[in-house]
């Protein structure tokens, strides 16, 4: 088994996959994200337990990234729905002075009938 390696390989190099499968086999599945686990494609000349361990391996992750991905939506969601009850439920009116405020319209009907009244 090689080292591990202490950085990313350049992007066009193909991960060696007895390499990748021994990152796996020994849980390092970080180092082997690092040396192109997700870029790693399909070799039929390759060993069938190397091969499906791999597949398997990279398929599961995707599976984990997609399910994270629709946890965060979801927990969005429902931030988004709990705001806009919280928004419902409070008053849309502000208070002055312990009345509440009209809406414009109908203070602008109340001044016109409070005119009217005034005015002989």
């Amino acid at each position: 088994m090689r080292p591990l390696p202490d950085a990313p390989q350049p992007v066009g190099v193909v991960p060696d996959a007895r390499h990748l499968a021994a990152l796996i086999l020994a849980d390092e599945i970080d180092a082997a994200l690092q040396v192109g686990l997700m870029e790693f494609v399909d070799d039929p000349a390759l060993a069938p337990d190397t091969r499906a361990l791999i597949v398997a391996t990279q398929r599961r992750l995707r599976e984990a990234w997609d399910a994270r991905e629709r946890y965060r939506a979801r927990e969005a969601r429902l931030a988004r729905r709990e705001a806009a009850q919280q928004a419902r439920r409070s008053p849309a009116t502000a208070v002055v002075s312990g009345k509440p405020a009209l809406p414009a319209a109908a203070a602008a009907a109340l001044a016109r009938a409070k005119a009217r009244a005034g005015s002989p």
